[in-house]
């Protein structure tokens, strides 16, 4: 699956456990008639994907869908979802996207060739 929107936040990686378990959350605003909030995790070696984004730039996440089952200590059965993502790439014509860059318009040279006999063949 996939969310694409507007980072809206990124928080810092948290560390946990004596086994080095980390995970980095963002937030990622979609852009519809009514926007969702939505909050992803990434983990692990994931957490890295997220240092060269930034706040309010334009994002598709591939994501994954996941489910807990949790039964408290009364026999209570609860459930958990999250939202884990595995992939980010920038979109909106942003760093990262698939479009070429441009390059800027001092480095076009004007032509010097024209001949001014030459007539305009344009229908307009």
């Amino acid at each position: 699956m996939e969310i694409q929107g507007k980072i809206k936040l990124i928080n810092e990686t948290k560390t946990f456990g004596n086994n080095g378990f980390r995970k980095r959350e963002m937030v990622v605003t979609t852009e519809e008639q009514y926007p969702q909030h939505i909050l992803i995790e990434f983990v692990q070696d994931k957490v890295d994907l997220l240092d060269s984004y930034q706040v309010g730039q334009g994002v598709k996440v591939s994501i994954d869908l996941r489910g807990r089952e949790w039964v408290s200590p009364q026999g209570e059965t609860k459930y958990f979802n999250s939202v884990v993502g595995w992939r980010i790439e920038a979109v909106g014509g942003e760093a990262g996207s698939d479009l070429p860059p441009v390059p800027p318009m001092d480095a076009f040279e004007p032509a010097t060739d024209l001949n001014p006999d030459d007539h305009d063949d344009l229908p307009f």
